[in-house]
């Protein structure tokens, strides 16, 4: 079996690929997403389009991000099991404990894969609530568009009138809550942990497969874009702070 093959999808933790939002605007940026990374320069892969938002940017490269991940570890599953994982950790030093503040408000200790499970189930709950992530990207854009149109239609157009109203509709429009970044950071934040448990316990096991470049490449552009976009404090990717800072320094 491959390690990067469909693995077993009767497996809990794997579950079917999430879709970048939809709409004009999520298409475009992920179809700038594949473009680039087919050119191999991963460092101007994860660098925001000339004239995109950041946000818009995030939500489509936190979807993929997720799959990523979904996929690596969904094909791990017949070797991160209960017994050879009981705890989630990365190396004798570091172990995490889930809490998602609502369903689980104390952090608990749970094997490796039961946390996996349910990060993939709070993220996927995440990516599905439109009031977080919305479904439909680039909308704004047009309606921006409509208001020139419109103004210049009627004769209103003025530098002076289209500041104030495209202001105005871009405060009432605006699609992403206020702790976005927030909630994304969260998201790479426990992401990264999943990498580093790959890492510490499973990484021999890849090698032995022959799987290791696919696993580095990943990381690589996981790393890339969370650092260019500081979203990780450097404090929680010590478990693999040699390989990150030789990724960074590259």
């Amino acid at each position: 079996m491959s390690l990067f093959g469909l693995g077993n999808r009767n497996q809990k933790t794997f579950r079917p690929k999430k879709s970048a939002p939809s709409g004009s605007k999520g298409a475009q940026l992920q179809k700038h997403i594949d473009a680039t990374l087919g050119s191999g320069n991963l460092r101007e892969a994860v660098k925001l389009p000339p004239g995109e938002d950041i946000n818009e940017w995030l939500a489509v490269n936190t979807v993929d991000f997720f799959n990523q991940v979904n996929i690596l570890f969904g094909t791990l599953t017949e070797f991160c099991t209960a017994n050879n994982c009981p705890t989630m950790s990365a190396g004798p030093k570091y172990e995490y404990r889930w809490a998602d503040g609502i369903t689980i408000k104390k952090p608990i200790e749970v094997s490796a894969p039961k946390y996996v499970e349910y990060l993939m189930d709070w993220i996927e709950s995440q990516l599905d609530d439109e009031t977080i992530f919305p479904q439909r990207l680039g909308m704004l854009d047009i309606l921006i568009k409509l208001v020139v149109q419109l103004a210049e239609f009627s004769g209103l157009y003025s530098p002076y009138y289209m500041h104030h109203n495209t202001l105005v509709l871009v405060s009432a429009g605006a699609p992403f809550p206020s702790n976005f970044r927030e909630v994304v950071k969260t998201i790479f934040k426990r992401l990264f942990r999943v990498y580093a448990h790959i890492y510490h316990s499973h990484f021999q096991k890849i090698v032995s497969l022959k799987e290791e470049a696919h696993l580095n490449t990943c990381f690589k552009h996981f790393v890339l874009f969370t650092w260019e976009f500081r979203l990780i404090d450097k404090a929680e990717l010590a478990p693999l702070e040699d390989l990150v800072e030789s990724i960074i320094q590259l």
